[in-house]
């Protein structure tokens, strides 16, 4: 840790932040961002969501202010890649290989590990076949997901009047719905293929918003989360291991809560 607070490690993956929408949890990440530096910051597809942004223009100051603060860290020598995804998809193709005020946009990336391990960096959704297959249902089920957000928020807000903490609709769905953790199952393990085809170690990706660290399928499978409800990061320590931070809390009243995921070995 710096003498100003702020905790560096060697790199940072950040995915599904979703700038543009009014489930983006700017405010938290920005407050991560002020607090956490790494040499080498991912943003690893998602970050913006064009798709939201052409329906209907949403963009308050917390988001600019995050946009801002990337912008700072790439220019103070923080060494900044951008992944695209399917929702800030209008970075692909013809910018692959530019920058733009110091951040590079790649269409996937090889991170290399302090301990010499590699790991393939993509966003994920090309393995989507819902994405890829049929694009009206993907958008389909992108409004559904805002509803259930917007539902989320009037439940909780009942909920913090009777002193109930918070509960997540939508994770709940998607890990008591059968077919939804197949779906994470099948997505897993074709990221896990495609690391393999690749011959690296593993995998380092985003898309489904479920942080997830874990080697079932031969070789280590990380997911970055998302900052819309789990508001969760990958950070690699300088000794090369692996953390997930959930993030869930504002500095005014924070108190450290990492949840510590598999490490690697």
């Amino acid at each position: 840790m710096t003498e100003t607070g702020t905790k560096r490690y060697r790199a940072l993956f950040i995915s599904d932040v979703h700038l543009g929408t009014r489930g983006c949890q700017a405010d938290k990440l920005l407050d991560f961002l002020r607090q956490h530096d790494a040499e080498t910051i991912y943003l690893v597809g998602d970050i913006v969501d064009g798709w939201a942004l052409r329906s209907s223009w949403y963009w308050p100051q917390a988001h600019n202010d995050v946009v801002q603060k990337l912008l700072r860290q790439a220019r103070k020598g923080a060494r900044m890649i951008y992944i695209p995804g399917n929702h800030d998809e209008f970075l692909r193709g013809g910018y692959y290989g530019t920058h733009f005020g110091g951040i590079e946009v790649q269409e996937s990336a090889i991170h290399e590990g302090a301990d010499g391990r590699r790991y393939l960096v993509v966003h994920g959704d090309i393995f989507d076949l819902v994405v890829t297959q049929a694009r009206w249902l993907a958008l389909l089920g992108d409004k559904a997901y805002d509803f259930a957000l917007t539902a989320n928020r009037l439940f909780n807000a009942l909920r913090r009047i009777f002193g109930a903490p918070y509960w997540s609709l939508s994770k709940w769905a998607k890990h008591k719905v059968k077919n939804a953790v197949n779906y994470i199952g099948a997505f897993e393990k074709a990221l896990a293929t495609e690391a393999s085809r690749h011959k690296v170690d593993g995998v380092i990706c985003g898309h489904i918003h479920t942080a997830a660290m874990h080697d079932d399928y031969g070789l280590r499978y990380i997911n970055c989360g998302d900052w819309v409800e789990s508001c969760t990061a990958i950070a690699e320590h300088h000794d090369g291991k692996f953390e997930i931070i959930t993030w869930t809390q504002l500095s005014a009243d924070y108190q450290p809560s990492l949840e510590l995921a598999q490490k690697a070995a």
